[in-house]
């Protein structure tokens, strides 16, 4: 397998391991470099660089006697596949392979069984689907277990003297990888911005009039969406249209309560009719109360009423557009969750129950829909800075995400489409709740005992909170958990 130039890394074409870097791409987007990865084995693989190649064509083919020879020009080291991917992930900064499992321990299983599970829908469908999203050919995963070994000593006698000698490597590798992702990665050449993905696109967003709502519409105008925003408070939705045609573009706003089923119906109708329904759809509206469950026992409506708008309204504002995104082929879903959906924050049990509620929904629904063209995303969204905290006083000072910070990763869901966004420490909090539940509880507790009630759920309208220095420390190192 020839590769690009040691020196440059320059090369016009991809096979061979490029097919992989793909795959050790998404490794270094998920994973942290320092992280150990499990590999294969495998065969042994012969990668030489196009400059070894061709000096080694020129100073063989000028010397005598070389008719009916054979030259292998192949590296006289040589690597097991394995190696190589690893060679080539520490060229990347992605997580090293420490451990390797040997690929041919899977030569036990028949033949005629690898057909009859590879004959089976859903199996077909997930290998295909794996292979496509990796930029993997069918035929690569022959090579895995390679078994051929060539005999080079030919080779490196006629080369002898000569200073022709191909590189390790190890010593090249990095240059390889910086053309591959400079100048041959197949996504440099699709139009991954915000404008290619929603320009003249219908756009809602709901709970647009503010918040991260507010500031996701700004970015989809500004790429050129037809941009539809709804909200209860009418004043604040033509607050919103000026501002965005002060910046030189337009909302159009719609009065709507997703709380109102009713309300809900007549909306969704209504934009089925306005606009042929939507292409991209954001369940941003909801509602969040911080309050212990102690604190509840007669405050039922809380659970109702967060329940009836972040998960009833947001439903019902989905299944109202989905008809006509199934018509087409074509749509997508953003709901905004919450971290605490993963952490299980204390004090929120009616805020998280209807997210989590959303999310279980959102699941079996991707599920249902996955080959009608039509995807959902759910961002775990971190404490951002909207108006939604601001009666929790203790937030005042507690790091969170800015709005556009927040609307840049709803802009992320639209232009990768992918099933879920969420930050290291959501996935590291949830991580904890499934392999170490125990430790997981006696952890949130601990916060959940560290932090207090705010004002407003205790009643007390004028009362400012009061932290301990060890909250403090928790709350810097904690960015966008909920306490």
């Amino acid at each position: 397998m020839v590769v690009g130039d040691s020196s440059t890394g320059e090369m016009d074409k991809i096979d061979g391991p490029y097919y992989f870097f793909k795959l050790i791409q998404r490794m270094r987007q998920l994973l942290p470099p320092w992280m150990p990865a499990v590999g294969l084995e495998g065969g042994r693989i012969n990668i030489v660089p196009v400059d070894f190649v061709v000096d080694a064509l020129d100073h063989i083919s000028h010397k005598a006697d070389i008719t009916k020879r054979c030259f292998h020009l192949v590296d006289p080291v040589g690597y097991r596949v394995g190696d190589v991917l690893d060679i080539f992930s520490r060229a990347a900064h992605a997580p090293k392979m420490n451990l390797f499992v040997n690929a041919a321990l899977l030569g036990f299983i028949p033949k005629s069984v690898k057909k009859g599970l590879m004959a089976v829908a859903p199996v077909r469908r997930i290998r295909n689907a794996v292979l496509a999203d990796l930029g993997l050919p069918e035929d690569m995963l022959t090579f895995v277990n390679y078994p051929t070994r060539f005999d080079c000593r030919d080779t490196l006698a006629a080369l002898k003297g000569s200073g022709v000698a191909c590189p390790n490597l190890k010593d090249y590798a990095w240059r390889i990888w910086d053309y591959w992702e400079r100048h041959l990665d197949p996504d440099l050449h699709i139009d991954r911005s915000l404008r290619g993905t929603v320009a003249g696109k219908v756009v809602l967003v709901t709970g647009g009039s503010s918040g991260i709502g507010l500031a996701a519409a700004h970015k989809f105008a500004e790429a050129g969406a037809i941009t539809l925003i709804c909200g209860r408070d009418q004043a604040k939705l033509d607050e919103a249209c000026k501002e965005a045609k002060d910046k030189g573009y337009e909302f159009i706003a719609y009065a709507a309560d997703i709380a109102d089923m009713t309300d809900c119906d007549r909306f969704t109708q209504l934009l089925v009719d306005n606009h042929g329904g939507v292409d991209f759809l954001i369940n941003n509206a909801g509602r969040s109360i911080r309050r212990a469950i102690e604190a509840s026992y007669d405050r039922f409506h809380d659970f109702e009423r967060t329940m009836q708008l972040n998960y009833f309204g947001c439903l019902r504002v989905t299944m109202g557009l989905l008809p006509g995104m199934a018509e087409k082929r074509k749509g997508h879903v953003v709901n905004i969750s919450s971290i605490g959906v993963l952490t299980n924050a204390p004090r929120f049990s009616a805020y998280v129950a209807s997210k989590a509620a959303l999310d279980a929904w959102t699941r079996c629904a991707s599920s249902e829909f996955a080959d009608r063209g039509i995807t959902f995303t759910t961002i775990n969204m971190p404490l951002v800075r909207t108006p939604m905290i601001a009666p929790t006083n203790i937030y005042n000072n507690v790091p969170t995400l800015a709005p556009e910070e927040a609307a840049d990763m709803v802009a992320q869901a639209c232009i990768f489409k992918p099933v879920r966004i969420a930050t290291r420490l959501g996935i590291t909090g949830q991580l904890m709740h499934a392999l170490l539940p125990r430790v997981a509880q006696i952890a949130m507790n601990t916060s959940f005992r560290m932090f207090p009630d705010s004002s407003a759920a205790k009643g007390d309208k004028s009362g400012k909170p009061s932290l301990s220095p060890e909250a403090i420390a928790m709350q810097q190192m904690m960015r966008g958990i909920h306490f």
